[in-house]
This record gives structure tokens, sequence and C-alpha cells, in this order.
């Protein structure tokens, strides 16, 4: 807010860039972490591979309902106490409104580029390898290596 006001209302891109990366990164972890709560195709091949499907079958679809109901819970326990904090923040801070808008978009935009960046690379190295006769193992692992990063 300080800065903001420092630099007379005007928007300062490189000095909302860290906060935006950081915003990103945070949005990342926790969008891992409500991946591994909404994910379930682990538990259904678990029950494709057995033989003795009943018992399996009941198992996996308790695991996979506390799953779902656990990543409902969190998703509006956070989205609850978000729209606290961005209503009261704009209701005290009225004037850095237009501020917050411009780094939402701006967040959100990079939201949506990035992962195009951090697919394209691993989708490349395996395209290669597909043309390769001679590295193709290589550049597959490879770019299995890059696609954890």
């Amino acid at each position: 807010m300080h800065k903001i006001y420092v630099d007379n209302g005007s928007f300062d891109f490189e000095y909302q860039l860290p906060q935006m990366v950081y915003s990103f990164i945070i949005s990342s972890i926790l969008l891992t972490i409500l991946q591994t709560f909404g994910l379930y195709e682990n538990n259904i091949m678990k029950i494709k591979n057995r033989k003795n499907i009943l018992n399996i079958w009941k198992n996996e679809l308790k695991k996979i309902n506390i799953k779902i109901i656990l990543l409902f819970i969190i998703t509006f326990i956070l989205l609850f106490f978000l729209w606290i904090y961005l209503g009261c923040f704009c209701a005290v801070y009225k004037n850095t409104q237009n501020h917050l808008l411009k780094d939402v978009t701006l967040s959100f935009a990079l939201s949506f580029i990035s992962p195009f960046c951090i697919y394209l690379f691993p989708g490349i190295f395996r395209i290669a390898s597909l043309r390769s006769k001679s590295h193709r193992n290589i550049m597959y692992n490879f770019s299995k290596i890059i696609q954890f990063f």
C-alpha cells in the first residue's frame, strides 16, 4: 500500500512481478494438494488390476468417497476465507481496487501461460525421441525427467 502511495497511484509492474510469481508458486502448491484429494485414477487402476474385485471395489470406493468429501470441504473452506479476506481488503482500501484488479488479471494470465511452457519442453523432447533412431531412449528418459520439474 505504501508503494502505491509513494508512486502516486501508478502501477509499477517491476515491483508487482515478484509478488505475482510468489502468488503463482503458492497457488501451484495448493493446487497440488487439492489434486491429491481430487484425482483418484490410482484407486480405479487398483480395482481394474485385481481379481477379487468385490472386496477391492468396496475399499477403493470408500477411499474415493473420502477424497471427494475432503476435496469439497477444503475447497469451500478456502473459498470462504479468501472471499472474506478479499471483501475486507476492498472495503478498507477502496482506492486500491484497480491495482488489485490489474494484479489478479496478470496473475490469471500467468496461470494460463505457464502450463504451455511447462508442458511444451517435455513434448518437444518426446517428439524428437520419436523421430530419432539413435538416441530414442535417452531423449525419452530426459523428457520424463523434465516433466517432474
